[in-house]
């Protein structure tokens, strides 16, 4: 944000629509916009109770348009706290979101509107409606049942108030992480301590120290100062010759967030209990089976079925991936190579892998600028699907000077999207991992008697390597992937067709079905003609050399095994914790961490290991109970891309012909329709997926990305401080950091 001297009665974050203005928008604006608006809101809420009629027109239209307004200004000051998080900035959001969170709760156990979505659903109207109004109503009745709409007297009063705890619980958490991850620095001084460390991490550490205030830091003379950011801290687990440092920061990242000010196990401790009872105030036996109420899974059961069917596949292969990494070590005569800590693992994993395919990852870092990635990527979108991606800067304001501004044209030039980009680390102030935001949603509307369509905007986070030195961001290919991800996620929002904004993009999808879209757009990576179109040298224009392209694809599943099991562990965690696990029951947290570990890992997790303290997707996001879902999903992209792979990866034509199948139904169609209808472009029967297909040749999807489903409960949706982002994760990191 910009310091702006708009008065009160000009406040930007009233404004209600459009684009954001951030030009304008300054701390001292959120209180009162908030207040204000909240005031406003409920005395409308209190009319429509008694003023609506059962149709659509007289119920769901003025809804939306009541719940549209605090969207808008929610939204705004909830995505500045992730990417421009300031302390002032945080103390104005905490100090009015328990008003929000009372007003989402008021507007989700609304009686009134209960029964009058469930009369329009008993209507004849209803039964005319289109896939998507039907849909719609649904959720909503669902979605009041599960904010409490049926309860009364105490137990009323105990779920609002658990509903508070929950979203100010949720925000200290993230809060907390996101301070003790940017206040630790490794300082070196010393050439022998930097041995064996990149260029690009030199020039990056460098960087960091004269951020720090150490102005003749340079790459070749240091200072250099490591951070437990990923860009920095992943290449220092992999290329550091230092032992000993890299025990050191292995440590402090394990410990995020585990002791002092910032000490996340009460929290999340707190978070458990009050979700067990939450669920069992609703009818439910655990927070699993309320979770799964609203999922494309029909039971835990069935969840915990196909996790365990992986685990089988997955867990010889991950013991044998170790003894192999052991062999290698000791052959490199590495001291430790009987006896490998997790520290060692990346280091070696990287040594093998270089060696087993014989290259490095960062002879790759020159052939991918991101400026030249972009240029691939919206090329291949305008093959697959028929769309253009522009850009334009300037045409709105931003955040951030790194910040850019693009619009997505059909086939006839005609703007249907627009989206904001945040491509680089900020750890001062911006939140980690990467997601998908929704900034503006589709939704058609009457505007003086005429109808108007509202376009989609996203916004699409990174945390990828800045630009050092002059240098433009020199991406690896891992951060390439994690791109295209989020890009699939932004599609799914902005090319949809769906007018209703209930069921417009991403709003309405079944959550284990949301990753379809941005793990179906990671397969791209390896396709021969996309990755040679964006994989060109930033100096020379010397594409990407062949031998480098068989190498990468040969390396796709290297440690695939590891990456499995790691996902399976973090998956059958939330599971247990939301299912099984009872506060009074006599087992901790990490006692139950340390027990699935027994069967779901190879190297045990350390004593000192607080994994659980920095396990945002789930006390943080919106993962609770649901992290298994990107192993659900990986199973319905699997599937959509393999009906690409069967017309011929080579045949441009056909692809673009399946393209804009995808496109018509997958991405279209968004939450309009129940996403087993559509879970293969070229198959629209109702059918249930294969849990088991694609198990020998898995390749991990990135965990370190997310997105924000907007239409959420409303309860939900605060109480995971709207953005529903994946902080990276140090277990799955350090097993396959080439797959993040």
């Amino acid at each position: 944000m910009v310091i702006a001297t708009s008065p009160h009665t000009e406040n930007p974050l009233l404004r209600g629509d459009g684009f954001p203005p951030f030009d304008q928008i300054q701390v001292s604006h959120v209180e009162p916009a908030l207040r204000q608006l909240l005031q406003e809101l409920t005395q409308e809420l209190e009319a429509l109770e008694q003023s609506f009629t059962p149709t659509w027109e007289g119920l769901v239209e003025p809804l939306e348009r009541l719940s549209d307004r605090l969207d808008w200004t929610w939204g705004i000051v909830s995505h500045l706290t992730g990417v421009k998080n300031s302390p002032e900035l945080r103390q104005a959001y905490e100090a009015v979101q328990p008003q929000v969170v009372e007003f989402y709760t008021r507007l989700g156990q609304s009686r009134p509107l209960y029964e009058g979505f469930k009369a329009l659903a008993a209507s004849p109207e209803f039964q005319s409606y289109p896939p998507a109004r039907k849909r719609i109503v649904e959720a909503a009745i669902r979605n009041a049942e599960h904010s409490g709409v049926g309860l009364t007297g105490a137990a009323k009063e105990r779920f609002n108030a658990i509903q508070l705890e929950l979203a100010e619980l949720s925000t200290q958490f993230s809060n907390n992480l996101l301070d003790a991850t940017k206040a630790f620095r490794l300082k070196l001084t010393q050439p022998d301590e930097v041995a064996g460390l990149p260029p690009s991490l030199l020039a990056l550490a460098a960087q960091t120290a004269r951020q720090d205030g150490i102005d003749t830091a340079t790459p070749e003379t240091g200072p250099w100062h490591i951070t437990l950011d990923f860009p920095s801290f992943g290449p220092f687990m992999q290329h550091s010759q230092r032992r000993d440092l890299r025990e050191q920061l292995y440590r402090a990242y394990i410990s995020r967030a585990s002791s002092g000010e910032w000490d996340n196990r009460p929290i999340l401790e707190r978070i458990l209990a009050l979700r067990v009872e939450e669920a069992q105030l609703l009818g439910f036996n655990t927070y699993a089976e309320l979770s799964l109420a609203s999922k494309m899974a029909d039971s835990v059961a069935s969840v915990e079925q196909l996790l365990e069917e992986l685990r089988q596949v997955s867990y010889s292969a991950a013991a044998r991936e170790l003894e192999e990494l052991k062999a290698f070590a000791a052959a490199q005569g590495a001291p430790e190579a009987n006896d490998l800590q997790h520290w060692d693992i990346p280091y070696w994993a990287e040594r093998q892998r270089e060696a087993r395919f014989d290259f490095k990852d960062e002879e790759l870092r020159p052939y991918f600028p991101l400026p030249q990635v972009l240029e691939g990527l919206f090329g291949l979108v305008k093959r697959l699907f028929g769309v253009t991606v522009v850009p334009a800067d300037g045409q709105v304001p931003v955040w951030h000077p790194d910040v850019r501004f693009f619009a997505i044209l059909d086939e006839n030039n005609l703007t249907i999207a627009h989206f904001y980009l945040d491509p680089y680390s900020r750890p001062g102030e911006k939140r980690g991992g990467a997601w998908m935001d929704d900034c503006l949603g589709r939704a058609k509307y009457r505007l003086q008697g005429e109808w108007r369509t509202r376009l989609p905007v996203a916004y699409l986070i990174c945390n990828q390597t800045p630009p050092v030195d002059g240098k433009p961001s020199l991406m690896t290919f891992s951060e390439v992937e994690t791109l295209f991800h989020e890009f699939g996620h932004g599609l799914h929002h902005m090319l949809t067709r769906v007018d209703e904004a209930g069921a417009a993009g991403i709003n309405n999808v079944e959550w284990d079905a949301v990753e379809l879209p941005s793990q179906f757009m990671e397969n791209w990576c390896y396709h021969r003609p996309t990755l040679f179109g964006m994989a060109r040298h930033y100096e020379t224009g010397e594409p990407l050399p062949e031998h480098y392209y068989e190498k990468l694809v040969a390396a796709r599943t290297y440690r695939a095994g590891s990456a499995l099991l790691r996902q399976l562990h973090f998956s059958l965690l939330d599971l247990e914790l939301h299912h099984r696990y009872r506060p009074e029951g006599g087992e901790t947290p990490q006692q139950v961490r340390d027990r699935l570990a027994q069967t779901t890992t190879i190297l045990p997790p350390l004593p000192e290991d607080a994994f659980l303290c920095s396990f945002s997707h789930i006390f943080a996001g919106g993962y609770a109970a649901g992290y298994y879902s990107y192993l659900w999903a990986e199973v319905l992209s699997a599937d959509a891309f393999a009906a690409f792979e069967e017309v011929g990866l080579d045949n441009e034509q056909a692809i673009a012909e399946m393209g804009r199948r995808y496109r018509e139904t997958v991405l279209a169609l968004g939450g309009s329709q129940p996403p087993w209808k559509f879970s293969k472009p070229s198959e629209a029967a109702h059918r249930a997926p294969n849990p088991y297909s694609g198990t020998a040749d898995y390749h991990l999807s990135k965990e370190s990305t997310d997105l924000r489903i907007s239409r959420m409960s409303p309860i939900t949706r605060v109480c995971t401080s709207v953005f529903l982002r994946l902080e990276t994760s140090l277990i799955v990191s350090l097993c396959c950091l080439s797959l993040i």
